[in-house]
């Protein structure tokens, strides 16, 4: 039998670019977009000011080699090997029976790690003993997070060992310490002398890495991916030079690090950081002459909790997937997948379970661990990881120029430069240019509240606050809540359906989003005026086409402040109407792109809603 060459696509002429850019055109131009440059009007642009194209080919690949996987730079990976990875559950319940009985259920469900929050925000240091009955510490790595408690959580540990009969050299983890990321939470002195002491402490655990650079503290300040790795990396810098400082050399001490990151439902983004990051890092211990082999960085990467939500929590089992699916493509070593319910309380059964077997189906189901770097050679994310490791590393040195990270810190440079992308953010969510399903997008005013049992408080009072998406239209739907009725808004859908449907609906969506209900009333101007008095409402709405705003907006909206309204708003942009419909009582404008927040806020200000 002979062997015949099937030839695939070479029957089919080739596709430039520039058919393609006719074809985008011709489709932008039936929607009403006049682009004279089609690539142009599709791009977007990222808070790191890197531009995010709608087509990327072999003429956008890096000309920086990216090495094969677990080889300098590391962009493809920290190892080459086809490995599974580390399915690490967080606890932080302060009930040491409960803690324990979460941890055993994780350990037997699929969990391969434990992320122990100690101290404040969670169990005692001396419970440690408790919370860990039952546990093969051979078996299982242990990831401290004991904030200012971190020595005595280390030393709790060790003995657990010594009296479990389980051998130090035989410990895996961490003890997470992190003195610069405290001082950033809480505004504890950062004592960079506790490593070196933990290095000593742990020395007969040589598999106890000494401390956790934790990037989602700059993450759910505001930080954007480049900033993230930047300010990740200069912490990282000062945590080597504390550890060489005290007689490590330049290998011990980076085998002593790992660092954790934020995954969010952008995974694109969350692919391109991890692989940037050991970019950049791997260029620091270059210049740090550490050995071949010693630079790859060992990476956490953490489903987003700056990305949860309170309000239709269910959406966050989404969000997670998501950020799992970016953590194993980018190749963090361990991923955790936050319980979809922990931006309402201490996780339940169920949510922690979901969330173990969110990484199950990824890893088991879906193969993702069977091939080393599956991005790599996408010309998107290659372009996109070279653009934020540049990006990065300008970040970077700058807070190296103002005297590495902690004195960037206290002096505020750092503060500033977050709070700049987290206004930009926020705005984006205030316009909802950045959607949130369930929350400023298709908000469900019916839902059943998912209560869980209140989590610890957190210690904060540090110069850098932690947000969270969401939170100012969850505060806007708990103040419509707290009213003795659901605030209402009359929706006066002028002409027939065709004419009102659409910008009704998208009234109400909006309006929904604030926890506002609305009632539509149609018909001639006498039937709008009884059935806006019927609503009980103080606020109206008009909805309609243009043509017939043109022929009734002005008397509608004169016919309805007359009959009590206080407030009106029209569906539509402003434009030339602005000035002409203020004299006839409309008081703004709902469009898309406009402040939503503000609308909200200024509509619950007038139906009464609790402040």
């Amino acid at each position: 039998m002979s062997e015949a060459i099937l030839p695939l696509a070479a029957q089919f002429p080739g596709a430039t670019r520039a058919q393609w850019r006719e074809l985008v055109a011709a489709v932008l131009a039936r929607s009403g977009t006049d682009a004279a440059d089609a690539e142009d009007a599709l791009r977007s642009v990222s808070y790191d000011g890197i531009t995010i194209k709608a087509l990327y080919t072999a003429e956008d690949a890096p000309s920086v080699p990216t090495g094969a996987p677990g080889s300098s730079p590391y962009v493809r990976g920290a190892s080459a090997e086809h490995t599974a990875w580390d399915v690490r559950a967080r606890h932080a319940d302060p009930d040491p029976g409960r803690a324990n009985a979460a941890v055993l259920a994780d350990l037997t469900g699929g969990a391969t790690s434990l992320w122990l929050v100690l101290g404040a925000g969670g169990a005692a240091v001396d419970d440690l003993g408790k919370v860990l009955d039952g546990v093969h510490l051979d078996l299982a790595p242990i990831v401290l997070d004991a904030g200012a408690d971190t020595y005595r959580a280390v030393q709790a540990l060790l003995g657990r060992a010594e009296q479990t009969g389980v051998a130090l050299a035989e410990l895996r983890g961490s003890t997470g310490a992190d003195p610069i990321g405290l001082r950033a939470r809480t505004g504890a002195d950062a004592d960079l002398t506790l490593l070196p002491a933990l290095a000593e402490l742990a020395g007969p655990a040589p598999g106890l890495r000494v401390a956790t650079v934790d990037a989602t503290v700059y993450h759910d300040a505001g930080a954007s991916d480049a900033q993230e790795i930047a300010i990740a990396t200069s912490v990282g810098v000062a945590y080597l030079r504390a550890l060489t400082g005290a007689g490590l050399c330049v290998d011990d001490a980076l085998a002593a690090l790992e660092f954790r990151f934020a995954v969010t439902a952008d995974q694109f983004a969350g692919i391109a950081k991890l692989r940037a990051a050991r970019r950049v890092w791997s260029r620091v211990a270059e210049l740090c002459e550490a050995t071949t082999g010693a630079a790859g960085q060992r990476q956490h990467a953490v489903t987003s909790a700056a990305m949860l939500t309170q309000r239709d929590p269910w959406v966050n089992l989404l969000r997670t997937t998501i950020g799992c699916f970016a953590g194993a493509i980018g190749g963090a070593e361990a991923v955790t997948v936050l319980p979809f319910d922990s931006a309402i309380g201490l996780p339940d059964d169920f949510a922690r379970r979901i969330g173990r077997n969110t990484s199950a189906i990824l890893h088991d189901e879906s193969s993702l661990a069977r091939v080393v770097d599956a991005a790599g050679g996408s010309w998107y994310v290659e372009s996109r990881t070279d653009q934020l490791a540049t990006a990065a590393w300008d970040v970077f040195t700058g807070i190296e120029r103002d005297g590495g990270a902690l004195a960037a810190l206290d002096g505020g440079s750092i503060g500033e430069l977050l709070r700049s992308t987290y206004e930009r953010r926020a705005a984006d969510v205030a316009h909802r240019r950045a959607p949130l399903t369930g929350i400023s997008e298709f908000a469900f005013l019916q839902e059943l509240p998912v209560t869980r049992p209140a989590a610890p408080s957190v210690p904060t009072g540090g110069p850098l606050e932690a947000h969270r998406y969401a939170e100012e239209f969850e505060a806007l739907r708990d103040r419509a809540d707290a009213a003795a009725e659901r605030p209402t808004v009359f929706l006066a859908a002028l002409g027939p359906v065709a004419a009102h449907s659409s910008r009704a609906g998208f009234a109400a969506n909006l309006f929904a989003a604030g926890g506002i209900a609305s009632v539509v009333g149609t018909g001639e101007p006498d039937e709008l005026v009884e059935a806006f008095a019927k609503s009980g409402s103080t606020v109206a709405c008009l909805c309609s086409s243009d043509t017939i705003y043109a022929e009734r907006a002005e008397s509608e909206a004169a016919a309805l402040k007359a009959a009590g309204a206080q407030h009106i708003w029209l569906a539509g942009q402003p434009g030339e109407r602005l000035n002409r419909y203020q004299s006839a009582g409309i008081d703004g404008y709902l469009f898309a792109g406009c402040d939503a927040l503000s609308v909200l806020r200024a509509t619950l200000d007038v139906l009464g809603g609790t402040a």
